[in-house]
């Protein structure tokens, strides 16, 4: 479930995402539409915990993004566009780096990071940087 109440964020004088009230139910699925600089990237990246809100309110499963941030962040996976960091380590480190914030221990990480490049068939790219992974 999130929960978005009077979501806002202001860069000064510029107002990029204006009291935003909005509910997703668990289960279901969500996508944000518009054209470049509507607020689309600056809104999920709120909601994400990588950029503070002006104003507003967050809840991500219940859990307070502000009050909570850990339990909060814990019931979300974001994978920005531009993934920024990210794409300075390969599949595995991005996979350990992942499983350490999910408190996970050293032996259910590797057994995990094998396991899920088998599913998805990228066993080959385990130490390839995620720069060099195809977009699409």
């Amino acid at each position: 479930m999130i929960r978005l109440e009077g979501l806002t964020k202001a860069y000064g004088s510029f107002v990029a995402v204006d009291r935003i009230d909005l509910h997703v139910p668990r289960g279901e699925l969500f996508g944000f539409l518009g054209p470049n600089g509507a607020g689309k990237t600056t809104t999920l990246r709120m909601i994400a915990g990588i950029l503070r809100p002006t104003a507003g309110r967050i809840w991500l499963g219940g859990d307070d993004l502000i009050a909570a941030p850990m339990s909060a962040k814990q019931r979300l996976g974001f994978i920005p566009d531009r993934p920024f960091v990210y794409e300075k380590l390969t599949g595995a480190e991005f996979l350990r780096f992942v499983a350490g914030l999910y408190g996970q221990d050293g032996a259910t990480i590797e057994r995990r990071i094998d396991e899920l490049l088998e599913l998805f068939e990228l066993s080959v790219w385990k130490d390839e940087l995620v720069e060099s992974y195809s977009h699409g």
